[in-house]
């Protein structure tokens, strides 16, 4: 995007634009629907912002991941005992979760990168079984089934004013206000030489290697990231549901950004947040209609994993590009 090369200001502000209206669309969002859909699109944010996380690995790096659960719980459980500890601050329980994250996968990772494809993919379950072992079994700690209840969660203070969480719009605002800075710091990261780095993994490791590149330190750098704002995402969802518990540690729900990175698009910067938009609205649909939509929700994967192997969002934009590479072709051809 312009804005993040030094561009022209208009060329800035046409690129700007759209993301603006964006921006203000969201803003909006809980002041004119229903709160129950402003619920709903909480959890999007929070759970497109764990697919986003998974998409840095999946589709810059070329790397399967499927322990981003471990990192999402490390960072609810992370809030969870500073709030439970007399913490009285969101944004330092935030920095504790962004910290207890970044080391977790720090340590993991260290052990990870140096494996490719599958090997990678069962090391990274693995670790994500132990952690839910321990947080499952350690009861003086982490509530053990039970978990950690959050019974009371501190104020939101924003120039002198405080504003609860428990108030569905004010949790909503301040998801997006944290989805916007991680979905930014993201875009920067992809954008950068560093992202190019990533996306050299990808395409050839082994000629990246060849001209003398640290692939391994890239890859933790790339998981490092991605696990901390998968944790970010964690303590979020944490503060949501006013919980932490072991179940969001266990390897199923690893398998929710897979789903929704494959619905919207790997390797598509927006991919996992619209996959995740898709996933909660076939979950509303589907389960209006029926108790097995898990089962219905595989029968319309199968099909878009077939038809759509770019995800769908990837597809569209895959076919606009294709479109506008024709017409201005066309129009070439004309002029000559």
């Amino acid at each position: 995007m312009a804005f993040l090369d030094g561009r022209s200001d208009m060329t800035t502000f046409k690129s700007l634009a759209p993301v603006l209206v964006g921006l203000m669309l969201l803003i909006a969002f809980p002041f004119v629907l229903p709160i129950y859909w402003t619920l709903i699109a909480t959890e999007i944010l929070i759970m497109g912002l764990l697919a986003m996380s998974f998409n840095l690995l999946f589709g810059y790096t070329g790397l399967l991941s499927f322990g981003q659960a471990a990192f999402f719980g490390t960072g609810a459980y992370a809030m969870a005992l500073f709030l439970t500890k007399g913490g009285e601050s969101l944004i330092v329980g935030l920095g504790v979760a962004i910290l207890a994250t970044a080391i977790t996968a720090a340590v993991i990772g260290i052990l990870c990168v140096r494996r490719d494809e599958i090997y990678f993919a069962m090391i990274t379950l693995g670790f994500g079984m132990m952690l839910y072992t321990v947080a499952h079994s350690w009861f003086s700690l982490t509530g053990g089934s039970d978990g950690l209840p959050l019974m009371e969660t501190p104020p939101l203070t924003i120039m002198g004013k405080s504003f609860s969480l428990f108030d569905p719009v004010v949790m909503y605002l301040f998801v997006l206000a944290v989805a916007v800075v991680c979905i930014f710091v993201l875009w920067r990261v992809v954008n950068s030489p560093f992202g190019l780095m990533l996306t050299a993994i990808r395409e050839n490791r082994q000629r990246l290697s060849f001209v003398g590149a640290g692939v391994q330190n890239l890859r933790l750098t790339a998981f490092v990231i991605s696990g901390t704002i998968a944790g970010i995402a964690g303590a979020l969802f944490g503060l949501f549901n006013s919980m932490a518990a072991p179940d969001i540690l266990h390897w199923g729900f690893s398998a929710r950004p897979v789903l929704m990175t494959i619905l919207g698009g790997a390797g598509i910067f927006f991919g996992p947040l619209f996959g995740a938009a898709i996933f909660f609205a076939l979950e509303q649909v589907i389960t209006d209609l029926t108790g097995n939509w898990m089962f219905f929700l595989g029968i319309i994967l199968i099909p878009v994993v077939i038809f759509f192997p770019n995800g769908i969002l990837g597809s569209l934009v895959n076919g606009i590009k294709a479109t506008l590479e024709k017409k201005y072709e066309s129009a070439s051809d004309t002029e000559d």
